[in-house]
């Protein structure tokens, strides 16, 4: 149960502060950019796996739950309740932000800029470096040591940075799920949950291929 709830509050951070930027950055005209976005995705990820990975692992993202299981170094008996923790946090995020920013018709949610299909590839190559780095610097399924939040975090801010523009750079499927379904914006969700579960996935037999 305490990996549950670490998961949970660990989601909730993410996603209060990552799309509460997004949702601040429009309602002050700008005043936290782009790229203090990105940076606040990354920084909101460094924090949480230096605070919750010794407790959980800090997975905050279902994909990467079920790429652990994939890779065997995570059991799948527990795969349900991560997944339930991380998507619940994240919804209590979403619909406080909500409450806060009842005029704000996104929320942080992820829409493509361009076509479906452009999205989904991007969703899919960034999660699979995403995992890549995860899966290397993790101690069996948990995010843990000195410089594993560093680098999962850079990974996530550089990501954001370049990507986010066009596709929203989620990675997450908790992640754009929750300010989909707080905001009613449910048309293009299929392609954060789809496409970042199998980026993730995908990573794992090319690290095994690499590292065996």
């Amino acid at each position: 149960m305490k990996n549950y709830i670490a998961e949970l509050i660990g989601t909730f951070a993410l996603v209060f502060c990552g799309t509460g930027a997004i949702v601040i950055d429009q309602q002050s005209g700008g005043a936290v950019t782009h790229v203090g976005v990105a940076i606040t995705f990354g920084l909101i990820i460094i924090s949480m796996i230096y605070s919750l990975g010794s407790i959980s692992g800090a997975h905050l993202n279902p994909a990467v739950s079920i790429a652990f299981t994939v890779s065997g170094r995570f059991p799948v008996k527990r795969l349900p309740g991560y997944i339930i923790s991380q998507i619940t946090g994240a919804l209590l995020a979403s619909f406080i932000l909500k409450f806060l920013f009842p005029a704000n018709q996104l929320l942080g949610a992820t829409i493509p800029a361009g076509t479906e299909m452009q999205s989904f590839i991007l969703e899919l190559i960034l999660t699979f470096f995403l995992m890549l780095v995860i899966i290397n610097v993790a101690v069996g399924s948990k995010e843990q040591g000195m410089f594993a939040g560093l680098a999962i975090g850079a990974v996530v801010g550089l990501e954001a940075m370049f990507a986010g523009p066009i596709c929203g750079a989620s990675m997450n499927p908790a992640r754009s799920i929750a300010p989909a379904i707080a905001s009613g914006h449910l048309e293009h969700v299929w392609i954060y949950i789809v496409s970042p579960v199998a980026g993730a996935v995908l990573a794992i037999p090319v690290w095994k291929y690499l590292t065996s």
